[in-house]
């Protein structure tokens, strides 16, 4: 391996190790998730499980009790988190009349 050979190598090194490890100009901007939209996003879980227990249910993957159970369980979160949303709700709207 001649002289030329290793410096191109050692450069090409030099580069590499400089893109991989060089932090971007431009990070990314992170929007801050407020309660109200992780709820959301808890609601959305929910549903898209009581959705997914009713199909296996109906493709027999699950006996009558358990599916009693697990939907009643599903059932009571997502009771549970849109009552959560309600609350915020109501907070807001008490915060903005009182501005």
């Amino acid at each position: 391996m001649t002289i030329a050979e290793m410096l191109s190598c050692a450069a090409l090194l030099l580069l590499t190790l400089i893109y991989v490890f060089y932090p971007a100009r431009a990070e990314a901007v992170q929007s801050t998730k407020t309660r109200l939209d992780y709820l959301r996003e808890r609601k959305d879980a929910a549903f898209a499980n009581l959705r997914d227990l009713n199909f296996e249910h109906r493709a027999g993957k699950f006996t009558p009790e358990d599916y009693v159970a697990q939907r009643n369980s599903l059932e009571a979160e997502a009771a549970g988190i849109v009552e959560q949303m309600d609350k915020l709700d109501t907070l807001n709207t008490r915060k903005e009349g009182q501005v």
